[in-house]
């Protein structure tokens, strides 16, 4: 279990991150300055609307200690590929999609470490670990940020390589996604099982609500029906391994996954239950 967690479940999420890279242009940035208001909502959504999501979800059901932490880091955590597959799927936007998930996973370099050490000490209080907002940051930024960097730049100047890598890393960035998903329940699953009254709950009434917030979001801002689609599903769709390796950063634990990973290990298999009703409606409109 702890090569699980301090070398699988990083280098997976780098892999992951690697995949969303050889996916994005330069192009895919740049594309803000021409869709503003779309990407303005779309990243007001994620960066301010979820994280007040969850606390208002954590207060509701009134979530305590470690797994309120869990809620937390996982509304820190940007779409990744994810989104952008479940976009396509919806006959959404995806160019938005894209775009959206480039953006704010390169500023969640900025902000995840920041947020994230700030709901460690809110809900831990004294309990809290020896963290500091510089050591997450750098963890961040090499298990995130540099494979996207990498990956973009594959993208750039080796097209030909990153077109033959592309499709098996997407692949495997998903059977990863499943295993470190599954082995956070598996190694948990007493916790969990203790608190799934709690967390299912919990997590479909956050997801669910991020969904529609999104969705009334845009329609209230005028987007196109496309746009519409695409801010709902980025607002509802979320790393959930960018989460579970929080977690385990954060608690510094090896001998299992963390209590904080919890709410990102089931919300990785729930976000799918909620998201496909979604798909299918926005498929048909």
């Amino acid at each position: 279990m702890e090569i699980l967690i301090n070398v699988v479940l990083p280098l997976s999420l780098a892999i992951i991150m690697l995949s969303l890279g050889l996916g994005l242009t330069f192009g895919d940035f740049r594309r803000v300055l021409n869709k503003p208001l779309a990407l303005a909502i779309g990243a007001f959504a994620q960066l301010i609307l979820l994280p007040l999501t969850a606390f208002v979800v954590i207060a509701a059901f009134e979530i305590e200690g470690e797994i309120a932490v869990g809620f937390m880091l996982l509304s820190f955590c940007p779409g990744g590929v994810t989104s952008n597959m479940i976009t396509k799927l919806a006959k959404g936007d995806v160019a938005l999609s894209v775009s959206l998930t480039a953006v704010i996973s390169l500023l969640s370099l900025i902000t995840v470490p920041v947020l994230a050490a700030t709901a460690v000490a809110h809900f831990l209080g004294a309990q809290a670990p020896d963290i500091t907002v510089t050591e997450l940051a750098i963890a961040v930024f090499l298990i995130t940020t540099l494979p996207v960097v990498i990956g973009v730049s594959i993208r750039r100047f080796a097209k030909h390589i990153a077109a033959k890598i592309e499709p098996a890393l997407s692949v495997l960035s998903t059977v990863l996604f499943a295993v470190i998903v599954l082995a956070a329940l598996a190694s948990s699953w007493t916790l969990f099982m203790d608190n799934l009254a709690t967390l299912g709950p919990a997590l479909i009434t956050m997801n669910l609500s991020l969904m529609l917030l999104g969705l009334g979001f845009a329609l209230i801002a005028g987007l196109a029906w496309q746009e519409i689609k695409t801010i709902s599903i980025e607002t509802g769709v979320q790393n959930a391994t960018l989460g579970i390796a929080l977690a385990a950063i954060i608690s510094g634990q090896t001998e299992g996954f963390s209590t904080m990973a919890l709410p990102s290990a089931v919300y990785g298999i729930l976000m799918y239950l909620i998201a496909m009703p979604f798909v299918a409606w926005f498929r048909r409109t």
